[in-house]
């Protein structure tokens, strides 16, 4: 289903006047801004080690083609199998001739959000398979029939109270079980279907090109149990992940961990290079890797945008906007939330039903600041709004408003002409929009320029 501009005004609507949910959300966050300086002080230099891994994802995101066939040919080597995709349909073809071919009935996920993208769940649901999500915040948000909230906290506008009746609702547990037994209770549902399944699927957080492997980093370890019990793994991953060296996982691993969670390093940090070898006693059978493009290559021959695939999905820019901390992850309607889901969308999804994301933003500029890799966000979204406009999505009015400034501000004598009343009548009345949540704005009858010109010839 299609989203709309109407659709995201309200939601956010809504949200934006929901205190409790401000409450949940500011709180959480609150938590992530105490520890997040507290893990950047590993770095001697913190400028310099995002600048340097800007400079790496440069140099990976500029030669795609050569480090995604380096990853290939080394990773093939030890017996995977790796499919290209050029869109969501065609890996959703890909994993259903996987499944059927293994006869999966059951199969455990963990550490995806490409799974989201391409509505995996809903997918293997249709076609009469069980897909379990094992990540905490994931399988919360399955449980509870919604999309992640977050790309890195996925459940983190719920409260320990929201979860415990989530569970109780759903599980038939205690309503008033504390946080640790309710892990552990998904702990137990969860141990269950990792023995069941025949497939496990996973994403990466890093493609290592020299190497041929994947790369992950977590804190539960549901994506090594996704890898080694089911007899087959799949990895789903944008292809835009990729990285030169296995040594710039010194560096990646930690900015993402800091970043993303205030850690030093996250507890598990696994490098995936094949299925189960000779001599090894675990591990699975198979092995599947696809490449997804689903829209990336159109930002990869967009010059000025391409620096949006350097991302590592640390979700720092999302806990810095103001905007998504007032209207939250959901609000967007999208897979990827926030400043850096406003930039992408559009060029994944179409600039014509996905530019008003680009809108949602006050271009304070914080998003940049916090970058992991210093994106240069906010001039990203100015770049969307640019194109939009360039390529004809502009509304009638939206273009007949900018011609009547343009020329107000190019003749003084047209500003002077439209006092306080005309002002007045245009921002209250014309439009609309202003007042819904303001008061009426009052103008002074004359302009400054008309006051100092005649202070100037009183003097």
């Amino acid at each position: 289903m299609k989203d709309t501009a109407a659709d995201f005004i309200a939601r956010g609507t809504i949200k934006a006047a929901d205190r409790e949910h401000r409450r949940k959300i500011n709180f959480n966050i609150g938590k992530y801004n105490a520890v997040v300086p507290q893990g950047k002080q590993q770095f001697s230099d913190i400028h310099l080690a995002r600048e340097k891994a800007k400079n790496l994802k440069w140099k990976a995101i500029s030669t795609l083609d050569r480090q995604l066939e380096n990853f290939e040919a080394a990773i093939t080597k030890r017996g995977v199998k790796v499919i290209w995709a050029e869109d969501a349909a065609q890996a959703l073809d890909a994993i259903k001739k996987i499944c059927d071919e293994k006869q999966c009935k059951t199969l455990v996920k963990s550490k995806s959000m490409v799974t989201e993208e391409i509505h995996l769940n809903d997918f293997l649901e249709k076609n009469g398979i069980e897909s379990v999500e094992t990540d905490l915040g994931e399988y919360i948000q399955q449980l509870d029939g919604e999309p992640p909230y977050h790309i890195v906290t996925p459940a983190m506008h719920k409260s320990k109270e929201d979860v415990a009746k989530l569970f109780a609702n759903k599980l038939g547990t205690d309503p008033h079980l504390t946080p640790e037994q309710l892990t552990l209770v998904a702990r137990v549902k969860l141990r269950e279907k990792y023995v069941q399944a025949e497939i496990g699927v996973t994403g990466a957080n890093f493609i290592v090109s020299d190497i041929g492997g994947i790369a992950v980093t977590e804190n539960e370890g549901n994506a090594r149990l996704s890898c080694a019990w089911p007899k087959t793994h799949i990895v789903i991953v944008g292809i835009e992940k990729v990285i030169p060296s296995m040594t710039d996982l010194g560096l990646f691993w930690p900015l993402l961990s800091t970043f993303g969670t205030g850690q030093r390093i996250t507890v598990y940090n696994t490098i995936v290079t094949g299925p189960r070898q000779p001599g090894e006693t675990d591990g699975p059978e198979d092995m599947y890797v696809i490449l997804l493009d689903n829209g990336r290559t159109n930002i990869l021959s967009n010059p000025k945008m391409r620096e949006s695939l350097y991302c590592i999905r640390c979700g720092a820019c999302l806990n810095a906007c103001p905007v998504y901390k007032n209207i939250g992850g959901h609000a967007y309607g999208v897979t990827y939330s926030g400043p850096i889901g406003s930039v992408l969308t559009p060029h994944l999804k179409g600039m014509d039903d996905y530019k008003h994301l680009s809108y949602a933003s006050s271009l304070c500029g914080n998003c940049t600041e916090v970058c992991a890799v210093k994106i240069n966000l906010h001039e990203l979204l100015l770049e969307n709004r640019h194109e939009s406009v360039e390529e004809g999505y502009g509304s009638f009015a939206e273009k007949m408003g900018w011609k009547a400034w343009k020329q107000g501000m190019l003749h003084r004598f047209w500003m002077n002409s439209a006092g306080g009343r005309v002002k007045n009548w245009v921002v209250n009345s014309v439009l609309k929009g202003w007042k819904e949540h303001r008061g009426e704005m009052n103008f002074p009858a004359k302009s400054f320029n008309q006051q100092w010109q005649e202070k100037k010839g009183k003097s």
